[in-house]
């Protein structure tokens, strides 16, 4: 009796092993290309290969990388930038005021030091500020160049395959026709393409045709041409940022400036800016005037100029408007603001004339100005005065206060108080120009009155001094202040803003959607041998006006000729 419980005794079998002796056999997989259940086995149990641990060592990385360039992180960092930003906000920042970082520090000499370790009091050029939005940088494109090749790969990827029942649809429609199925799909498809959809056309198994059209690519498009602006946009900002020039100064009428950095009352370089890549330009403020309506309201400024684009250049004339800039190689100059620059003159003891042009800082609509003139230079004692400009004076009887009702000079005054004594300019200390910041060393010049009144000046009026000297208000000029910008990414950015427009309107107008036909001949029923159309589409945004374009388009496509809608199946209404 043979034994079935053993191997078999066939001598194409190896009783070892148990695989096959057929050599057109695959001794690890079988006839059938699948791993046999001992091969499995012994995969299983065998020992994992050499590459494992690199694979392993990778692994982390790999996620990291996908975890960083994920929109969901790309979204967190945005937000955390955005927060990273607020302290530059609250708190002064050395680039821009110095003078209020160290006024801080006196306020606050325990917590500021630990602020200042944490670069509060320069945010925006931290090492963990740089490395939020380095970061951003990097998800950002990582996450655009994945997307940006999905959609390059579906741009030339064919429409998805007609689905097998079109019926589940949410646009569907039916109907059947004496036209031969390849001629529908014919005359579809040009109607399509006309339209420009994307069309491709393929045989129906047993018979008749189908069709796949897709269209609305543009939509993705749009959305990617966003993001990428928006990327160009913050190379173009921080190019300016390091390379680009801002700085603001006064001139006063009759005065002229030149673009150099020792010029500028105000500087803010960028962090790589080089001073020689400065314009050489230069201008004289002939004249600035104002208009005004009737209620104050300021109406139009102009700034007469004589613009020479070289040091060396003969000058020419321009007139500098708000929102109409100087521009010379690039570097653009604005008329930020305006201001009144009484011309006084003062006399000493000795009989000494000193003439100055003294810059008055407006404070409020009507430009009442106050003022500040320093003699250092007077024989004897040094002299000082605290002035009120007023433009169009109007003063109290009672009190004798003075105040200004209107921004033009229809009747402009000088109303000030005189101090001898020692400014304080020679002990070296900086101190301002439109204020007295130490009068401990000073003495009121007066009458012997008391209280000390001040005494208002007219256009041409003097104020002679008590002990000697006196003050004339000459006449009224103005000022104006310049801001002079090189930004060398502006041009980047006005690509990226003019790119974001396109995308945002893109993506929010144009919608994708998919249409199917298929054409069959009919099998059976009341009218064989006709052709059965078929038509589905689906939208994957604004379902609700896809309704009408399918509608219209279906229209299209059914052709000329009798027409009826067929008998549906038995089998798919089952």
């Amino acid at each position: 009796m043979t034994s079935t419980a053993g191997p078999t005794a066939d001598p194409t079998v190896d009783p070892t092993a148990g695989r096959s002796a057929d050599p057109t056999v695959d001794p690890d997989t079988g006839p059938t290309g699948e791993p046999t259940a001992d091969e499995a086995t012994r995969l299983s149990t065998a020992p994992a290969p050499r590459s494992a641990p690199r694979a392993s060592l990778t692994a982390p990385v790999r996620q990291a990388w996908r975890q960083l360039v994920s929109m969901r992180t790309a979204l967190l960092l945005l937000f955390l930038l955005a927060l990273a930003s607020v302290p530059g906000s609250f708190l002064p920042q050395r680039t821009l005021n110095p003078v209020e970082v160290s006024t801080w520090f006196a306020d606050h000499p325990t917590l500021a030091p630990l602020l200042d370790r944490l670069s509060m009091f320069d945010v925006f050029a931290s090492p963990w500020f740089a490395a939020i939005y380095l970061l951003l940088f990097v998800s950002l494109i990582g996450c655009l160049s994945s997307r940006l090749r999905l959609h390059a790969r579906a741009l030339v990827s064919a429409p998805p395959e007609v689905p097998r029942v079109l019926s589940r649809l949410p646009a569907h429609d039916r109907w059947s026709a004496d036209v031969p199925s390849a001629q529908v799909l014919a005359d579809a498809r040009r109607a399509l393409r006309r339209s420009r959809w994307r069309v491709v056309t393929a045989e129906v198994p047993g018979g008749g045709h189908a069709l796949s059209a897709e269209k609305g690519y543009l939509r993705e498009t749009g959305n990617l041409l966003f993001h990428v602006s928006l990327v160009v946009l913050l190379v173009g900002i921080a190019m300016g940022g390091l390379f680009g020039f801002k700085g603001t100064v006064l001139v006063k009428e009759g005065d002229g400036f030149a673009n150099t950095v020792f010029a500028y009352d105000d500087l803010s370089p960028g962090r790589r800016f080089d001073a020689e890549r400065l314009v050489p330009f230069s201008f004289v403020l002939d004249d600035f005037a104002a208009t005004y309506a009737e209620d104050g309201k300021a109406l139009t400024f102009l700034a007469r100029l004589r613009v020479s684009d070289s040091f060396d250049e003969p000058t020419r004339p321009y007139e500098l408007r708000v929102n109409h800039p100087l521009e010379v190689d690039g570097a653009k100059t604005y008329l930020l603001g305006h201001g009144y620059a009484p011309k006084v003159v003062v006399t000493d003891v000795e009989g000494n004339r000193l003439e100055q042009t003294v810059v008055c800082l407006p404070q409020g609509t009507t430009f009442l100005s106050t003022c500040t003139i320093k003699v250092p230079d007077a024989a004897g004692e040094q002299l000082a005065f605290e002035g009120v400009f007023t433009p169009t004076t109007v003063q109290d009887p009672e009190t004798g206060r003075v105040t200004s009702v209107y921004p033009a000079p229809e009747n402009p005054a000088l109303t000030v108080l005189g101090y001898r004594g020692d400014i304080g300019l020679d002990d070296g200390r900086p101190q301002s120009v439109y204020s007295l910041d130490d009068r401990s060393r000073l003495e009121p010049i007066s009458d012997g009155s008391s209280p000390i009144t001040p005494v208002k000046l007219a256009e041409g009026q003097t104020w002679q001094l008590p002990g000697g000297g006196s003050l004339t208000f000459v006449e009224t000029t103005e000022w104006a202040t310049f801001q002079v910008t090189q930004d060398p990414g502006k041009l980047v950015a006005l690509a990226a803003s003019a790119g974001m427009v396109v995308g945002l309107c893109l993506s929010l107008f144009v919608r994708r959607r998919r249409l199917w036909l298929r054409a069959v001949p009919q099998v059976g029923g009341e009218a064989p041998g006709r052709t059965v159309i078929e038509a589905g589409g689906l939208a994957r945004t604004g379902p609700e006006a896809f309704d009408a374009e399918f509608a219209a388009l279906v229209e299209r496509l059914r052709p000329a000729g009798p027409v009826r809608e067929p008998a549906r199946p038995v089998e798919e209404n089952a």
